[in-house]
């Protein structure tokens, strides 16, 4: 008997389709640098270095974690690869960088075409919020590897600054402070303990509606992360921004730190954040410390940045007046590297 690849589990035609169905929402992204069209063996991009003197490449890559559990339990994929855009170019933001473009790899049991374009959907829905291209992909039959109905998302950014406007936290002293931008909920990091206080501990399910959120769970928790390009870029083009964090994994704790040189301290007041209602039930269904919390979460504030007095209250009122919202958090001091969280 002659075998085919079908045989072994991996349907070439799906592909074929998927690639057909996904192909409008790739051009949707395109921008003047995109050279290549969709199935070439790489894509193309051409960089218009007008005004850039030293021009450096800023890359980054990253996944959505554990958060995909909850698209697999509400059969909703249109938002996760927003998701994925969002955890790789926020990161880059932090240096400096304008993105360019992004690559995608999604790896799966069996090829779903219509799952497999939603994803790609929100991916080009990310990559329309951040000013970059999606300029190609891999999507990746692994029969026998994933669970049915599973999969998994990876992305990869890469940017260009000029050498001379690298923010890299060098020029942060003591005096300076910290500003903090908004988040859209809990973006894509600590969702292996959320999934372990919602699901074990309280035995609720995707579908539970919660009052004090005004919606289901699995709604709430499957807000994408925020993309920050909008606003991060106009503030970069107008002020001096000394250092930026983007709060992911780690929550406060981890991230503020990175962007410090030793013998600085970021004292960071929380009590004049919006925190989201769902922190505070997962607080309290977890009977988590707020240690914990702040560790883990990004509590409400999804970039954090450093920059001088002045220039503090300046953007304090450039977002103002854009109806953009943002936090006066503390400021910068001489200590032991790290964080100090007050009142």
């Amino acid at each position: 008997m002659s075998l085919t690849y079908k045989d072994s589990g991996v349907d070439k035609e799906a592909g074929y389709k998927e690639v057909e169905m996904i192909k409008g929402f790739i051009k949707k992204t395109y921008t003047p640098g995109v050279l290549s069209e969709l199935g070439g063996f790489s894509g193309l991009f051409q960089m218009d270095l007008a005004g850039v003197e030293e021009p450096v490449l800023v890359s980054g890559t990253d996944g959505v974690g554990t958060k995909l559990k909850l698209a697999f339990m509400m059969d909703k994929h249109d938002t996760i690869g927003e998701d994925c855009v969002a955890m790789c170019l926020n990161d880059i933001l932090c240096q400096g960088a304008k993105p360019l473009f992004f690559l995608d790899y999604i790896a799966t049991g069996k090829l779903v075409p219509e799952k497999m374009a939603s994803i790609v959907e929100g991916i080009a829905n990310g990559c329309i919020k951040g000013g970059c291209a999606l300029i190609g992909g891999e999507t990746a039959e692994m029969p026998g590897f994933y669970q049915d109905g599973e999969y998994d998302v990876a992305g990869f950014v890469v940017g260009v600054v000029d050498k001379k406007k690298i923010i890299s936290g060098e020029g942060i002293k003591a005096g300076d402070v910290i500003l903090g931008i908004p988040s859209s909920g809990v973006h894509s990091n600590g969702f292996s303990l959320i999934r372990k206080i919602v699901f074990d501990k309280m035995n609720f399910t995707a579908d539970t509606y919660i009052d004090e959120l005004g919606k289901t769970l699995g709604e709430e928790l499957l807000v994408p992360t925020r993309i920050y390009a909008d606003v991060i870029t106009p503030l970069m083009d107008e002020f001096s921004i000394k250092g930026m964090s983007h709060i992911t994994g780690g929550g406060f704790y981890e991230n503020i730190p990175r962007m410090l040189k030793e013998g600085l301290r970021a004292e960071v007041s929380t009590k004049g954040i919006d925190t989201p209602a769902i922190f505070s039930l997962l607080q309290k269904w977890g009977e988590i410390k707020e240690e914990e919390m702040y560790g883990t979460f990004n509590m409400g504030v999804g970039m954090v940045l450093v920059v001088s007095l002045e220039d503090g209250e300046k953007i304090m009122k450039f977002m103002e007046d854009k109806g953009e919202r943002i936090y006066l958090l503390g400021e910068i001091v001489e200590g032991e590297k790290g964080v100090t969280l007050c009142q």
